[in-house]
């Protein structure tokens, strides 16, 4: 049977921060549940330059067009290995890090995750076929973010980008107040990642494989 394929992405540039520890107790336990699991840590890789042409935001088509990056062709290569995103990230000004929104600016671009037809409205949903999981923390409580920020945060992941490109989201968790909160909580919101990547490494199914020139 085919092990499905995870990919987690810690959305911080904070190091050692409450994310990297949910993320790490998912990703150990969805190995140990029998998942391949690659990590992209935005707070260790370098940052993805900012793009200078607008050619920089789709893949190459042939020999003539910009040919992508190679740091930018590895986080592409990335996501097309993966049947399952989870995205781990501290809501930040009521959205998510700047260090995130460059990466997936980078990622998804036209040509691999979306591709706009050439007449009407309508566009292709080019990663389709995947699932998600989206973990937030923050500072906030639920009703404020609900009431005043709109979960702006999470609509613009969940339907804005990944819906958008044909990812279904499975699931979305929120850790509220992050601030006021004792080390035992923390300690228990770890313990809950883990019987998430166990949970995942279950149930993920496994894509077809189609391979996808990125360079």
């Amino acid at each position: 049977m085919t092990a499905p394929r995870i990919l987690v992405v810690i959305g911080t540039p904070l190091a050692a921060s409450l994310n990297h520890a949910l993320a790490h107790s998912y990703a150990d336990a969805a190995r140990a549940g029998g998942a391949e699991v690659r990590v992209v840590d935005l707070a260790e890789q370098p940052a993805l330059p900012q793009p200078t042409r607008r050619e920089e935001l789709r893949l190459p088509r042939d020999e003539s067009d910009v040919p992508l990056l190679p740091e930018v062709a590895a986080s592409v290569a990335d996501v097309e290995w993966a049947d399952h995103l989870v995205f781990f990230f501290p809501q930040w000004w009521g959205s998510y890090p700047a260090a995130l929104k460059n990466w997936i600016d980078r990622v998804f671009v036209s040509g691999f995750a979306h591709r706009y037809r050439p007449t009407g409205r309508l566009w292709d949903k080019l990663l389709s076929g995947r699932t998600a999981r989206i973990v937030m923390t923050m500072d906030s409580p639920s009703f404020w973010n609900a009431w005043v920020y709109r979960e702006a945060a999470i609509r613009s992941l969940r339907n804005a980008t990944l819906e958008y490109c044909g990812v279904k989201v499975r699931a979305v968790t929120r850790l509220t107040e992050v601030r006021h909160r004792a080390d035992t909580d923390r300690e228990r919101w770890v313990g809950g990642m883990a019987s998430l990547g166990a949970t995942d490494a279950e149930s993920v199914t496994p894509r077809a494989r189609e391979a996808v020139a990125v360079g």
